[in-house]
């Protein structure tokens, strides 16, 4: 429902770019933070309209790589199951997101891509991630590898033209043939490189960096494992402090290895993200990534035949608590990497992304366990 009017909210903790008001409040107004500040709220503003309390206040989740949810998918099905699958996310915390989609044949992605550009258009979802074609058929993972295919410019510029402005990043494997020249475009034209599904050195990723990749989609997932005389390319990506993806949901990596990453990335580096399926929010069974068929039990996804992992179940409210109560992050990293950094690594720091003065109101409210009690997206409370 929409805020009528002004509104406050009030946390024993809000989390600023400035350091944690403890306790701190919120005014919302239009649409946006109006204002904000230490201790109890000013009587006059308590009074002028709806009060919404909780135990941390943090801004709105901003999910980089995700495919689906609730049932819906962004890589398959109609627009009302792309619909579905965002509103999915938006109730869990989600209130700005890049629809991901996988690896398909090249007229299939220009289709979906425009259909996708339409619901960003409506504000549905805020741009596309391309993970795919231009992969490692070597670390495909969950990517059908019948459609793979060598890195082209041609091709690139056509998705870029279907997604309408919309395509925010594109994932690469940088060691295959075209693949800088790929990365070069991707950078000239605004569209973030990302290297994933890579079986890339050291030494080649690097020059990849060099060439305009900034960003790792799902370090270590997908890619040449590091090695104390191999680095590869995850070793690569946190030498060269570019942004770097983590599915912090207890499946995709060690809580340890979450730690390391956080250490070397650094607050502005480290991205959470969900990498989540249509079956997230959904009970165990079969559902689909793109064309393949995966198999979800005890809530993690596989794909069906091989065993490797296919995307997640998560949500960005349980990859921020886990971050928080399991892998030790402080609350203010984990909304630095769930929010801050996403936003800015997407030009979105001007709107959203922090809660400061006269950003979007993009709020989430959490319990003192770190769980998820309300949301607001854009001034509007969010239907749980």
């Amino acid at each position: 429902m929409t805020v009528s009017g002004p509104a406050v909210v009030a946390a024993e903790h809000v989390v600023t770019p400035d350091g944690v008001l403890s306790p701190g409040w919120l005014r919302l107004e239009g649409g946006r933070i109006a204002a904000l500040g230490e201790g109890a709220p000013p009587e006059a503003a308590d009074r002028r309209g709806p009060a919404y309390q909780g135990h941390w206040a943090l801004p709105g989740f901003i999910d980089m790589h995700v495919h689906g949810g609730g049932g819906g998918s962004f890589t398959e099905g109609d627009q009302a199951g792309a619909r579905r699958a965002a509103a999915f996310h938006r109730a869990h915390g989600t209130t700005r997101m890049l629809a991901s989609l996988v690896t398909a044949p090249a007229g299939a992605l220009e289709r979906r891509t425009a259909m996708l550009a339409d619901l960003a258009d409506e504000g549905v979802i805020d741009g596309i991630h391309l993970e795919g074609p231009f992969l490692s058929a070597v670390r495909c993972g969950a990517q059908d590898p019948r459609h793979l295919i060598a890195p082209d410019v041609a091709l690139f510029g056509r998705l870029r033209a279907a997604a309408r402005g919309w395509l925010r990043m594109i994932t690469i494997a940088p060691e295959l043939p075209g693949a800088l020249d790929v990365i070069r475009a991707a950078a000239a034209s605004g569209v973030i490189a990302a290297a994933g599904h890579t079986d890339a050195s050291a030494e080649v990723t690097a020059e990849a960096v060099a060439a305009g990749v900034s960003h790792a989609t799902h370090l270590f997932n997908g890619m040449r494992p590091l090695g104390h005389r191999e680095p590869g390319p995850a070793g690569a990506l946190l030498d060269r402090q570019v942004s770097c993806e983590v599915v912090a949901d207890g499946t995709h990596l060690h809580d340890v290895t979450i730690r390391l990453v956080a250490r070397a990335a650094g607050p502005g580096n480290l991205v959470l993200i969900t990498d989540a399926m249509a079956a997230a929010g959904m009970s165990d069974g079969t559902y689909r990534l793109g064309d393949l068929a995966v198999t979800v039990a005890a809530g993690v996804a596989r794909l069906a035949g091989t065993g490797a992992i296919a995307g997640s179940t998560a949500t960005m409210d349980q990859v921020a608590r886990h971050a928080v109560t399991s892998v030790g992050l402080p609350a203010p990293d984990a909304a630095a990497a769930a929010s801050t950094t996403p936003a800015r690594r997407l030009g979105l720091a001007a709107q959203t992304g922090a809660l400061a003065s006269g950003l979007s109101a993009d709020v989430v409210l959490l319990d003192e366990d770190f769980r998820l009690t309300t949301v607001i997206a854009r001034g509007a409370v969010v239907p749980a």
